[in-house]
């Protein structure tokens, strides 16, 4: 089943909604954004492998998901694809656009998947009337580029793949959901790409966390049962 995040309405925000805390306080509620024109969109349902956003597509929007989960990728003139990040529930993609105007990845939806679309660039304008949303922007531009940490640097397959689960954990806590039990709508093979490890390195490490009773993996269940030190092995990427 596909991760949902607490529905909204013509009236009222989605629960996880990367905007809605600094529209609220700043007194923006959905009727006063229709008033200005910044139409929050609902669109979809894309069902798993469909195209949200191609590479190279003219940037006009960021979208928020609402549900489900989504993978961006780019290809090389091979055609083979290079994983560049997932997005859960609450997050936004298309922020990558914004300095070229085309999307330098694409966008896949990985289960079916809802999105809020907001056209950027009525809420660029938006944010110079709210200092809380354009502090809102700023702060999810820097965690977009910092979700690079875990593609750089010299670090272990052991490293890598703690890392990943820790900051999953992080992610999926702040919206709501489990921070321990995370339901995985990747593929090994995707969570390998994205971590630059070969197919058969990740079935060693997720071998070597099990046996080492730090995670517990059932199926695209995983639960993590010693948080404590999969932090200490990613305190080399993560630092904290």
């Amino acid at each position: 089943m596909a991760s949902v995040a607490e529905d909204g309405d013509e009236l009222h925000f989605c629960g996880t909604c990367a905007f809605s805390a600094a529209c609220l306080d700043s007194g923006f509620d959905k009727n006063r954004l229709a008033d200005l024109k910044v139409l929050v969109e609902h669109v979809g349902p894309f069902k798993p492998g469909d195209f949200i956003f191609r590479e190279g597509d003219i940037f006009e929007a960021i979208a928020a998901v609402r549900s489900g989960a989504v993978k961006t990728c780019v290809s090389d003139a091979a055609g083979r694809e290079q994983v560049t990040g997932f997005f859960l529930p609450g997050e936004i993609i298309g922020l990558n656009a914004i300095s070229h105007a085309r999307y330098p990845c694409s966008a896949v939806a990985l289960e079916t998947v809802g999105l809020c679309r907001f056209s950027f660039p009525k809420i660029a304008t938006l944010a110079t009337r709210m200092p809380r949303l354009q502090l809102e922007l700023f702060r999810l531009l820097s965690e977009d580029i910092g979700k690079a940490a875990l593609l750089s640097g010299d670090f272990t397959a052991d490293e890598r793949m703690s890392a990943f689960f820790i900051t999953l954990s992080r992610r999926f806590a702040q919206r709501g959901f489990s921070a321990t039990r995370l339901r995985l709508a990747m593929s090994r093979t995707d969570i390998g790409n994205y971590l630059r490890l070969a197919p058969e390195t990740v079935s060693r490490v997720l071998r070597r966390l099990q046996d080492g009773r730090l995670i517990r993996i059932d199926r695209r269940e995983v639960e993590l049962l010693d948080a404590a030190r999969l932090r200490a092995l990613a305190h080399p990427i993560l630092r904290d």
